[in-house]
């Protein structure tokens, strides 16, 4: 009975990361569901609090920065502002903490899979039912956004359940194979039909980009063979694709409609980075640099049109540099570099699709914070779900190192 009360809450729990309660949900109730996760995920770590220490020091560098984040306020102009929102860093860590600490990887695949494919059931249902909360009227005219409040987010969401479809672990129940296999088609199905009907032609490209890359590591992976082979082959893909994206993205980007300056981005990206070489350290603190009424992105936005303030610098990892520093985005790089290696050691070493969703989410959340800023910015599922790879594959590699010994 805890166990299927810990599953429904972990549920509800990365629903309500992914924002899909935000659009039905407001006032009051959003804000009780919002605190009813946060001490739900509290309790449950002090009941286990020795495997939430031995888990939260399996990754240190990744709890130094969230220890300069949630100190951020110290240091930045707006600090009462910057205070106030440690509260979304806080209930990211406890959730991502409690998720990462008591599932298996098995497990949060089937929940994950589980929390997307609802979402786009919700956002398909709100679509038919109430287009005005669905759909976009004024801005990007007839474009699908769901229970997501942006094309951009559906389009961003529904990459993540298609990937999540195609990784779930095999059934190992008979009498329900076919009602399995119907899922996780219907699934893969639905998300694509979402991500089309986004029109988000960012969310379109990294979902062919990624596709292909999970492709060739499904396909061509050597069991058990971790060697630098892989690493040169990594290197060749990535190498290989940025020459020819290099070599003509003027002309890729004009054909799917989109400018070579990425709408703006670029310069806006000169300008922000111009202002991070003020404080490049430990930066201006959490959401300060685009808090409401800063002086900062109100020069950021000159870069682009007279009277242009940007709600954040469409870079996440721009974003966090502009955050908590060069200091905090370094130890950021080296968490990140420590899980994907790990992430890459095991889906070499399986044939259980269920152990390539963490390489998989990790090359999504590169591409996917490359033109749009999902990493720190207010309460998201992008880093809750990092915290969760991060703890969940650090914690597997110390248990592989406590049984060799």
């Amino acid at each position: 009975m805890i166990v299927i009360f810990e599953k429904l809450f972990s549920l509800i729990g990365l629903l309500f990361f992914t924002g899909a309660f935000s659009q039905i949900m407001a006032g009051a109730p959003i804000s009780l569901l919002r605190y009813f996760v946060w001490g739900i995920a509290t309790i449950l770590l002090f009941l286990r609090w020795k495997k939430t220490i031995k888990t939260a020091l399996t990754d240190k560098y990744l709890l130094l920065l969230t220890i300069i984040i949630l100190s951020s306020f110290i240091w930045s102009d707006v600090s009462i502002l910057t205070l106030k929102d440690s509260r979304e860093i806080i209930q990211m860590t406890v959730f991502g903490l409690y998720f990462a600490s008591r599932f298996e990887i098995k497990e949060q695949v089937q929940i994950i899979a589980a929390v997307f494919f609802i979402g786009a059931v919700m956002s398909l249902i709100v679509v038919l039912a109430v287009p005005e909360i669905g759909i976009h009227l004024k801005d990007h005219p007839g474009a699908w956004k769901g229970v997501f409040g942006y094309k951009n987010n559906l389009g961003s969401m529904m990459i993540i359940s298609a990937f999540t479809s195609c990784f779930l672990p095999k059934n190992e129940n008979n009498n329900y194979g076919i009602f399995y296999q119907f899922y996780k088609w219907i699934g893969l199905a639905l998300a694509t039909l979402l991500i089309v009907q986004s029109t988000s032609k960012t969310s379109l490209v990294i979902s062919i980009v990624l596709l292909l890359i999970l492709f060739f590591y499904s396909k061509y992976r050597w069991q058990g063979k971790v060697t630098v082979v892989y690493v040169d082959i990594l290197i060749l893909i990535f190498g290989a694709a940025a020459t020819i994206f290099i070599g003509s993205w003027s002309e890729i980007l004009t054909a799917i409609g989109r400018d070579p300056t990425l709408t703006g981005r670029t310069p806006m990206w000169g300008a922000a980075l111009t202002k991070l070489m003020e404080r490049p350290l430990f930066g201006f603190g959490r959401s300060a640099f685009w808090a409401p009424g800063s002086q900062y992105a109100k020069d950021v936005g000159l870069a682009l049109t007279e009277g242009f303030v940007p709600p954040h610098g469409h870079n996440g990892f721009i974003d966090m540099a502009l955050d908590v520093g060069l200091v905090g985005i370094s130890l950021f790089t080296i968490s990140f570099l420590i899980s994907y290696f790990r992430a890459l050691k095991l889906a070499y070493a399986t044939q259980e699709p269920e152990n390539l969703w963490y390489l998989a989410f990790l090359i999504f959340l590169v591409m996917n914070n490359l033109t749009e800023s999902f990493l720190l910015y207010k309460t998201n599922i992008y880093w809750t779900l990092y915290l969760v790879i991060a703890w969940t594959l650090a914690r597997r590699e110390k248990y592989i190192e406590y049984k060799i010994q």
